[in-house]
């Protein structure tokens, strides 16, 4: 499959036609009505045959020094097609005992092992190799993903793997590149700053990005000549373990990266409360995130970077272009299912266009193309599992409850799988469920407002701080919102912009430290200072 060079996961500007993503435009004029689509959405959700996924899986068993091994219970747990609920595969569910394996394999390759000791330009060009392993198999690689998460494949495609091949070459060029100062002291000193591998990094991602988010973790970690245990999300195990496989051909050595499938309260306690583990690093939700940073206080005070959740503002000026900022406004909630941390889930609309915009947000969400992920012409899969989908539609429920106006959408597509109708609300107020907390599905809320100071007040009114966006043509707008906004990112005429150098992370209870970029190098890392005295220096 030809491939699209990006430097930039996900993203598009307002610039930017919504063929970029999802193959043909498609018209706001175009007429249908909501029985029609909802009729056209339950044929491609639930009637016709799902596409065979193009590759097998290979690798369902624990990573631990090397090898692929059982869990020492022996227990598997099933992996299973959001598009059917049938099983793709059994997968071995690692557990406390697994992680103090993994764990004492990562010690021993950090603590022994040429992983740290080998110069940083050769452990970036083992990260180049394994970046060009990738790039060779994406296609496998992207069906995994998308069979196990049920994102569109040209998502996973076009997209996810070549970000993650950039991202992985982006912390390849910097493996030799980090480097420490020399300082003057009030004396006769020479006092060198040195930055260190900090040692065993325990990583802990989730299902909405589950390529991503290995690479966002592993990449800076081993860059920095850490080891590494890694727990999957137990809903999508299934990509990671291959792409380990791959990174060992590309010649890592045994135990520096081990990972361990299983679920939260078994192997993601374990690993968050080891003794042995010496960071961690969490992406997930701000429930999970509290229990993660405690149980890492609790054990060994170990430090933890945290990527949580959020609800983030989508603010429309008065001067918008109503149509660029309605597609714009549909793919920052919509994309990825509405799967996304950082999805523009409160829409705020200025009340001069307010009308106009909710109309069109409505037609759009009525032509979005909802099935089978692996067909072409599809721009939203499935819910990731039938307990997530239950979720949103508890969400939807609550919205129509408290008064808020459903205008599409609303319910469950088809009885086969776990499809959700590309859903719209107006006339939300920010007391409402919908308003205040994380749907994570396919639900936009449109919020209406008068001025800027009135925006600015209610798009902070919240717990999270992960993102924004800002749709206006005016830079004094523009410049005023971006420092009023208490957010990690804030996005102007665009969304969704990953390049690997910018880094990412929340304000407030979206979590702290940041990932991507020079930053995260930072969360691997320890300062040393080393004094050594002087004698009779020619100056200091």
């Amino acid at each position: 499959m030809a491939r699209r060079i990006i430097s930039s996961a996900f993203s598009r500007s307002f610039l930017r036609s919504s063929t970029y993503l999802f193959g043909s435009a498609r018209s706001f004029g175009r007429s249908s009505s909501l029985e029609k689509v909802i009729s056209r959405y339950s044929t491609a959700a639930a009637v016709e045959e799902p596409v065979t996924p193009p590759v097998q899986v290979s690798y369902s068993k624990l990573l631990i020094n090397g090898q692929f091994v059982d869990a020492a219970s022996g227990k598997t747990f099933p992996t299973v097609d959001p598009r059917t609920g049938d099983l793709i595969a059994d997968v071995a569910e690692g557990d406390a005992e697994d992680i103090d394996r993994a764990v004492s394999a990562a010690r021993k390759a950090f603590d022994e092992g040429p992983w740290p000791r080998m110069t940083a330009y050769e452990r970036s060009k083992v990260l180049l190799r394994f970046a060009d392993l990738v790039e060779q198999h994406n296609d496998e690689i992207a069906a995994l993903e998308t069979w196990d998460n049920g994102k569109p494949f040209e998502q996973s495609a076009k997209i996810e793997v070549p970000m993650f091949v950039r991202l992985i070459r982006y912390y390849a060029g910097w493996a030799d590149k980090i480097h420490g100062l020399t300082v003057p002291a009030d004396g006769p000193y020479h006092v060198q700053i040195l930055h260190e591998p900090i040692g065993v990094s325990g990583q802990i991602i989730p299902w909405n990005f589950p390529l991503l988010m290995f690479a966002w973790k592993v990449g800076p970690a081993l860059a920095c000549g850490n080891s590494i245990v890694l727990k999957t999300a137990e809903l999508t195990p299934l990509s990671a373990l291959y792409v380990a496989k791959l990174l060992h051909e590309a010649g890592l050595p045994d135990g520096v990266l081990n990972v361990i499938s299983g679920f939260g309260a078994t192997a993601g306690a374990a690993l968050a409360s080891h003794m042995d583990v010496d960071k961690l690093a969490f992406t997930g939700s701000t429930v999970t995130g509290k229990t993660v940073l405690q149980l890492a206080a609790q054990s060994n005070l170990k430090p933890v970077t945290l990527e949580l959740g959020g609800k983030s503002p989508f603010i429309v000026w008065k001067d918008a272009d109503v149509d660029k900022a309605v597609e714009l406004a549909h793919f920052a909630l919509f994309f990825n299912q509405g799967q996304c941390c950082c999805a523009g889930s409160r829409t705020f609309v200025h009340e001069s266009v307010y009308d106009e915009f909710v109309a069109k947000a409505k037609a759009r969400a009525a032509q979005r193309s909802v099935g089978d992920p692996f067909r072409t012409d599809i721009e939203q899969g499935p819910q990731v599992d039938s307990k997530h989908l239950e979720k949103i539609l508890g969400y939807i429920r609550s919205g129509i409850e408290n008064g808020a106006t459903l205008q599409t959408g609303g319910g469950r597509l088809g009885s086969k799988g776990y499809y959700v109708q590309p859903t719209v609300f107006s006339d939300v107020k920010d007391d409402m469920l919908i308003a205040k907390e994380e749907i994570f599905g396919p639900v936009q809320t449109i919020l209406k407002y008068k001025d800027l100071d009135e925006v600015i007040r209610r798009a902070n009114a919240t717990q999270f701080g992960l993102a924004a966006g800002v749709f206006t043509q005016d830079i004094d707008t523009a410049n005023t919102l971006t420092r009023a906004l208490k957010a990690g990112t804030v996005w102007i005429n665009c969304f969704d912009i990953f390049d690997a150098a910018i880094p990412f992370g929340g304000f407030k209870m979206s979590g702290h430290g940041r990932e991507k970029g020079i930053q995260s190098l930072s969360n691997y890392l320890q300062v040393k200072a080393v004094v050594t005295p002087i004698q009779n220096p020619a100056w200091l």
